[in-house]
Order: C-alpha cells, then structure tokens, then sequence
C-alpha cells in the first residue's frame, strides 16, 4: 500500500508552502515516487530476513526459506519446522528466533496485523513486541504498507542524512536531532520522510 502519488504531492505541497527548504528541494530534485509494500506478516518476514544484509542476499535467503516453508502465507507451516530447517535456508540461530517470534504473535492474536491501533505510536509498540523488529522496522511498515501520513523513521541513516542537508546542517544530526527537524512538518512527516529518501539517492547516483 503506502501514500499514493496523490497523497504524497498533497502532503509536500502543504509542507513547501510553509517550509522553504522544502519548496528548494522539490523544485531542484521532483517529486519522489510512490514507494509501497503489501501489509501482512509475509512483508514483516521479508523485513527480517533482509536485516543486516545486502539485497541480493536477502533475496537468496527469502527464496530458499519460502521453499522451505511452503506455505509462506501460514504462520502455523513456519511453526511447524524444526530449527535446523529453517537455518538450512540461510537463517541464522538468531533471525530463527525472529522469525518464530513473529509467527507465534500472529497465531495467537497477540499481534493482528489486519487491527494494529489507529495511534501510530501504540502500532509501533504492538510491533515491536516482536523479537527482531525495532522500531526503525515497524516504522518503515507503517508507512510502507499502511500509508500512515505521519511516520519519521528518524533512525534511517538516509533520512538523517537528508534531513540535516534540507535544514542546512553542517554535520548529519542524530536520532534525537532529526526527530526534532520534522516537529515543524506534521502531520505529514510520511511524505517528507520519502522525499528524504528520494533527496539522498538523487544526490549519491
């Protein structure tokens, strides 16, 4: 899902007309495109399967894995498998764990992904509850694939990177920091963040 064409230009264009630095970065690099996933466990597994690897790995480690599952959609088929199946897929002792983590949240219903709290930070905390996904993850879901308009993963070192050269700092600011930048830009930090992100890989090509 996430913020469609529509909804990102809306948001920016209310940010430009009361951000300069905003308005200079659209007229200099565009609109930054849709960027969005599925919502649902399956996007969630795929998160931590890519954690701390490259692309291209991940991507071999996911192949491997639904192959080894089966029914990538079932929480209960991973549940089924015994550790050293699901490490012959690439996973290590520990994503195992994550992986487990999240299939038995959502098989209970401690986690119901089709329900997560309309207040985005109680959705972080339901997510986060998930051994494996931190916060910079369960933001990056929420604004990824259910479009939540208001989501700053502030941690993303891109968006960090961004943000202090939108704001004319001299050095990339902190955690803390960039969270402080984008106060000025809800309720729509969401289309802020993904223009950040269009910002850093506009000007690292």
């Amino acid at each position: 899902m996430g913020l469609t064409a529509a909804q990102l230009k809306y948001g920016l264009d209310v940010l430009a007309k009361g951000d300069a630095r905003i308005a200079a970065t659209i007229d200099r690099i565009g609109y930054p495109s849709p960027r969005g996933r599925d919502p649902g466990y399956e996007t969630l597994l795929r998160t931590i399967i890519g954690q701390q690897v490259s692309v291209k790995a991940a991507d071999s480690i996911w192949n491997r894995f639904a192959g080894v599952v089966g029914d990538i959609h079932a929480p209960a088929a991973l549940l089924a498998l015994e550790d050293t199946e699901l490490r012959s897929a690439g996973l290590s002792g520990q994503k195992v764990n994550y992986v487990r983590s999240l299939a038995e949240h959502v098989t209970s219903g401690a986690l119901d992904l089709t329900r997560l709290p309309d207040d985005d930070e109680e959705a972080i905390a339901a997510l986060v509850a998930v051994k494996g996904i931190g916060r910079w993850s369960a933001e990056v879901y929420l604004l990824f694939a259910e479009g939540r308009a208001d989501i700053w993963p502030a941690g993303d070192l891109a968006i960090q990177v961004a943000a202090g050269e939108i704001a004319g700092l001299q050095e990339r600011p902190g955690e803390k920091a960039t969270r402080d930048i984008a106060d000025a830009w809800r309720p729509h930090r969401g289309a802020a963040a993904i223009l950040c992100w269009h910002h850093y890989n506009t000007d690292v090509m």
